[in-house]
């Protein structure tokens, strides 16, 4: 008994580990237009952001259910060590993503930690497929095309109705505008992510015994999870804030309005439906929306193509690494042992790799240097000049 739960405090913990990267990680999907606007200044953005999101974890369970209840059999034999090697693979993942600058998803990372350790450990038939499919694969797909129309068509409806206005009045409007709209997006992330670890919490507790099949989040459990996201989220993501905010599209503040509004809806939506969807693909494509909707607006497609195949990765590569790791946890407290070191030294050795570039609030919106072909083109020759004729006596 003392086994087990020890267990299931080591897997609370690192779930909560989750939680904080997650935090730090998705913080660019309610700041990056904020700050790269400078509608408001870096540590500002994410300290409002850390606090709704904070707010947001309380909102709803309807996410955290669809983790605990609808992608993993509760009764399969599912154990709190599959659970633990799940959460090892959607951390390490998330760091890497993070030290490339790279605003994958969490969520899709966590998903595919708990069904590569699941399918590793018990087998297929612990994974409902169809939850996949229908609250996952499918969402993935729509989302980020949702929000990109729904942001293309409100960029450009916001540019028609500004149009002969002062730009000096505009530009002070839509900044406000895009205070107010990221502070939404941030109350949504919460909704939406924090939820996730709640679920997953929710799942050990009840595969190790501690609460019944079916249950809900305990009161402690949410307020955990709303702590370790919103803690997280203050760190500030400095480098997918980069990425987000300058490395898609130069955007304007009527773009920034536009597209965190358009995210925010997207995502209440489907917190409210129980969809766990990446906050991360809304944002984003709800950037290169706003990116496309302004006349002579571009988007960096480049950016965008590394995104979309880190986004491809994202479940089969959090699923291998958390199915060694569940293959190493089931050869006993040596392999659990063994998963842990092994994981925190992951972890150790991406942050010193990020000190070598680190990037901070103070250098967020400096823009990264993009290749460039530079034609030299040869000056013509001076033209030659010919020798006064000397003067003859």
């Amino acid at each position: 008994m003392e086994h087990l739960t020890l267990i299931i405090g080591v897997v609370i913990v690192t779930a909560l580990v989750f939680d904080f990267t997650n935090g730090f990680h998705d913080t660019a999907n309610a700041m990056a237009t904020t700050i790269s606007t400078g509608a408001l200044k870096p540590r500002t953005a994410v300290a409002m952001s850390a606090v709704l999101n904070l707010i947001g974890a309380f909102l709803s369970v309807e996410v955290a259910a669809t983790i605990s209840k609808g992608i993993i059999d509760e009764g399969s034999g599912v154990r709190p060590e599959v659970i633990f090697a799940g959460l090892v693979g959607a951390i390490i993942w998330n760091l890497l993503t993070w030290l490339a600058g790279l605003p994958s998803s969490s969520s899709h990372a966590l998903f595919g930690g708990l069904i590569g350790a699941t399918v590793v450990s018990v087998g297929w038939d612990a994974v409902h497929m169809d939850a996949v499919v229908t609250k996952i694969l499918i969402p993935a797909v729509a989302a980020p095309v949702v929000a990109g129309l729904a942001a293309l068509l409100a960029t450009r409806l916001t540019y028609r109705l500004a149009a002969g206005r002062d730009p000096k009045d505009t530009t002070k409007g839509y900044r406000a505008g895009q205070i107010a709209s990221g502070a939404l997006v941030s109350l949504a992330h919460g909704t939406n992510d924090a939820q996730k670890t709640m679920g997953v919490i929710t799942l050990a507790l009840v595969t190790g015994g501690v609460i019944a099949p079916k249950s809900d989040p305990p009161l402690w459990v949410i307020v955990s999870a709303a702590m370790a996201i919103a803690l997280g989220t203050f760190l500030g993501g400095w480098r997918i804030i980069r990425t987000m905010g300058k490395g898609l599209t130069d955007i304007q503040p009527p773009q920034g309005f536009a597209a965190q509004t358009s995210s925010a809806a997207v995502i209440l939506a489907s917190s409210h439906l129980g969809y766990a969807l990446s906050t991360t693909q809304v944002c984003t494509g709800s950037i290169m929306g706003a990116g496309k909707g302004r006349k002579a607006g571009v988007v960096y497609w480049g950016t965008a193509g590394r995104m979309a195949a880190a986004w491809g990765l994202t479940l089969p590569a959090a699923g291998l690494v958390a199915g060694a790791a569940a293959f190493l946890a089931d050869r006993g407290d040596w392999g659990v042992t063994a998963v842990a070191v092994l994981g925190l030294a992951g972890c150790a050795a991406v942050w010193l790799a990020s000190r070598r570039n680190a990037v901070t609030h103070h250098n967020v919106n400096d823009v990264e240097t993009r290749e460039t072909v530079s034609v030299i083109i040869p000056s013509p020759p001076a033209p030659a000049v010919k020798p006064a004729p000397q003067a003859t006596v």
